[in-house]
């Protein structure tokens, strides 16, 4: 089940979204022209190591993290979810404040990724934590907006279905959750707990940083 696009228009250009889009695209770019050596510790330099944080090393990185990918796949998939939830929640908050909340709800998924590793010394890369928190501040705000998916079925059944976004994001976070349970003390390459961490700190801060003349008005 692929998302590709809702029926939730806004009536701004939602630069910041556009821009973070731009920003994660030039640094993967950056990434695949870097000789093979330098690209791993470009990762290991730029990327959240939790083992790195806990002796004091590399304390920006999970800022920049936010902005590495390990693959194109990765890159792709979680622009896709970027610019289809993105552009809402950046108009219910501001171009500013909805910037603000990103990097926010980056940080607390990096920290929920930390607390449940605090040992690992696997960096830590890619979009997807502070994306979730745009994905729960969706939930929440527009619940019943509808998302256009992407059905398959071993090419027997194809089809692309507008599905309310509760439903679709909902499951997103059920899967999230079971794998995060399922992967907990047996390592893995994804930072389940970062996208579950990233979602909850999105419902809960989306009333604190939207404008009051959101606050009560959302469907």
């Amino acid at each position: 089940m692929i998302p590709i696009k809702d029926d939730n228009p806004t009536p701004i250009v939602p630069f910041v979204t556009i821009g973070v889009i731009v920003a994660n695209c030039a640094v993967y770019l950056h990434q695949l022209l870097l000789p093979a050596k330098e690209a791993e510790m470009f990762v290991y330099t730029y990327g959240a190591i939790p083992a790195f944080l806990l002796k004091g090393i590399n304390l920006y990185s999970p800022f920049t993290s936010m902005f590495l990918h390990g693959s194109f796949m990765h890159l792709f998939g979680n622009m896709l979810y970027l610019w289809i939830f993105g552009d809402n929640i950046e108009h219910i908050c501001g171009h500013f404040k909805f910037l603000l909340f990103y990097v926010v709800c980056g940080f607390i998924a990096f920290f929920s990724h930390f607390i449940t590793e605090p040992a690992s010394a696997m960096p830590m890369v890619g979009a997807s934590g502070a994306i979730s928190g745009v994905l729960g501040a969706y939930i929440l705000r527009f619940p019943r907006a509808k998302v256009h998916v992407f059905f398959w079925f071993f090419f027997i059944f194809m089809r692309i279905i507008p599905i309310p976004a509760f439903v679709v994001l909902g499951f997103w976070f059920l899967i999230n959750i079971l794998n995060g349970l399922l992967s907990a003390n047996a390592g893995g390459n994804v930072a389940w707990f970062a996208h579950i961490g990233g979602f909850i700190a999105g419902v809960l801060l989306v009333r604190i940083f939207e404008k009051k003349r959101y606050r009560i008005h959302y469907r």
